[in-house]
């Protein structure tokens, strides 16, 4: 790794693979080490390269071969760009409005060189399909990319537009992945984020015989299966993208039948199928098959939690939870929230509030929204003993956050609203009703659902301690008003209230960035400035 420009790359996507998995600052510190040391190397080099194409002998057997060189010098232009790609990623996931300038600049520097290997990529693949090969003219002997295209074979510069493909598809569902209030800072630095090509560049990739190919393989189906619910790159569709992401499985099985990472990927898609005993099957195969992978049996514990919370069986979700807090580095203030939570649901009230007393310990990022979250959601349980009530309506304020109410079956939603009638703290009350009009939403009740948001619109002691409810609640009930056309201009009002509240609430509007990317991208199609 430390001569050979395509080691390097590999070694340093394999930690930008970790820090993406597991979110651990130190992961992702010694991925961007690593990244820019890749980057180093290939610059260090590229200018003895360039030097060496320059000076080549206008004849045609010398000029073929140069043609390595001019392979090279695209292989560590692309390689690069890559790097520049994954810095942004790894920015970007930070949430943080000088991560998302810092991110769109380095984009740029990234579009620019994909742009420049695209087209000479092209130029030569033209010339090569111009000319039979072994025929130059006299002319063409003279210039040095004729010549220098009848030294590199078909395959090759296949291959060299598949490894331009990966980094290139990945760049456009990077901007997919902002904001929809930065998008204009972004559009503004000169290039744009189209889905449709980074899909379909990703696509190419994965089929091509370059040595990116399983990874494009994993970037779509990461793609498909966490990114688009997650960040609702597709509005209240949870399940945009898993057709797609089945028959990348199907045709990939048989490569990879004892993949730990696929059949991960495989729980992803039940899990939002709704299929959650096949999920925890699956996540739970998944975590024998990566004994020797920390980070996987991570990512594989955290959905087994999950799951295990959607169903409401907070015992098992506790104990899954409670192992990443103890094993996992990264944001253990959040686990420990979530094991506090399930604790507590699970009727160990004690034991729960002794957990949220951790939690402002384990606190370490004052800039990660998470961890802010979850703080604030503990301090109140630190002052206030927690009733088994409150700790059920905080495990289904998370899964209304995190966007997983979609995937809860009927009879978990039905178990859901009978548990959140059960509490009564008046101060709790706002967020109750959110939680029970985001539940009969998903039920298909619209008339209850939109009494519940009513309410909770027009709760005021929420605004102490969810700043928000009001919000999210305006938004909801806006979303739903906009369906029956006699109602169309209520529901833009709500709409436009939502926006404003998110403006005079910073704290709120971070949290829907996070949390809420599609009510911000509703908001901005709906109710222009």
């Amino acid at each position: 790794r430390n001569h050979s420009p395509l080691m390097s790359f590999g070694a340093s996507f394999v930690s930008f693979l970790n820090a993406m998995m597991t979110f651990e600052e130190e992961k992702m510190q010694l991925a961007c080490d690593d990244l820019r040391t890749t980057e180093k190397l290939c610059e260090s080099e590229e200018a003895g390269v360039i030097e060496t194409i320059k000076n080549k002998i206008k004849k045609n057997a010398d000029a073929r071969k140069s043609a390595p060189s001019m392979v090279d010098r695209l292989q560590r232009q692309i390689i690069i760009a890559d790097c520049q790609v994954y810095l942004a990623v790894l920015s970007f996931v930070k949430q943080e409005l000088s991560a998302y300038i810092k991110g769109g600049w380095i984009l740029r520097k990234a579009w620019k060189i994909y742009n420049k290997c695209y087209l000479d990529i092209n130029a030569l693949q033209e010339l090569h399909q111009r000319r039979p090969p072994g025929e130059p003219s006299p002319a063409d002997a003279a210039n040095d990319n004729h010549a220098a295209a009848d030294g590199v074979s078909e395959e090759t510069l296949s291959r060299l537009r598949g490894a331009v493909s990966f980094g290139y598809g990945l760049f456009h569902l990077c901007i997919s992945m902002v904001p929809p209030n930065l998008l204009k800072i972004i559009n503004l630095l000169g290039f744009p984020g189209d889905r449709r090509q980074g899909l379909s560049s990703l696509m190419y990739a994965s089929e091509s015989k370059d040595m990116k190919a399983p990874l494009a393989t994993l970037a779509l189906l990461w793609f498909h299966t966490v990114v688009r619910p997650f960040f609702a790159l597709d509005g209240s569709d949870s399940r945009a993208g898993l057709e797609e992401a089945k028959e990348i499985l199907r045709r990939k099985e048989a490569a990879y039948p004892n993949s730990s990472l696929f059949m991960f990927f495989k729980g992803r898609i039940q899990r939002l199928e709704c299929q959650i005993n096949s999920a925890l099957a699956s996540f739970h195969t998944a975590l024998e098959l990566a004994a020797d992978q920390r980070e996987i049996q991570h990512v594989c514990l955290y959905e087994i939690g999950w799951c295990s919370m959607i169903e409401l069986n907070f015992q098992d979700a506790f104990g899954s939870f409670e192992r990443l807090k103890n094993e996992s580095r990264w944001s253990q203030c959040y686990y420990a929230y979530l094991t506090a939570v399930c604790q507590g649901a699970a009727g160990d009230v004690d034991g729960a509030q002794a957990i949220f007393k951790e939690v402002q310990k384990l606190f370490k990022r004052k800039n990660n929204q998470i961890e802010q979250f979850s703080v604030k959601k503990a301090e109140r349980f630190r002052k206030q003993a927690p009733t088994r009530a409150l700790c059920v309506l905080a495990s289904v304020e998370v899964l209304y956050l995190w966007k997983a109410l979609p995937n809860c079956s009927f009879p978990s939603l039905q178990r859901m609203s009978q548990a959140c009638h059960e509490v009564d703290d008046a101060a709790a009350v706002g967020l109750k009703h959110l939680l029970l009009g985001a539940i009969h939403k998903c039920l298909g009740n619209t008339e209850d659902a939109a009494q519940f948001f009513q309410r909770a619109a027009k709760d005021e002691l929420c605004r102490q301690s969810n700043l928000y409810v009001q919000p999210y609640a305006c938004y909801e009930l806006g979303c739903l008003l906009l369906e029956k056309p006699e109602t169309v201009a209520r529901g833009r009002a709500l709409l436009l209230q939502a926006k404003h509240s998110l403006k005079r609430n910073p704290k709120a509007q971070r949290l829907g960035n996070k949390t809420n990317h599609a009510a911000l991208a509703s908001l901005r199609e709906l109710v222009p400035q």
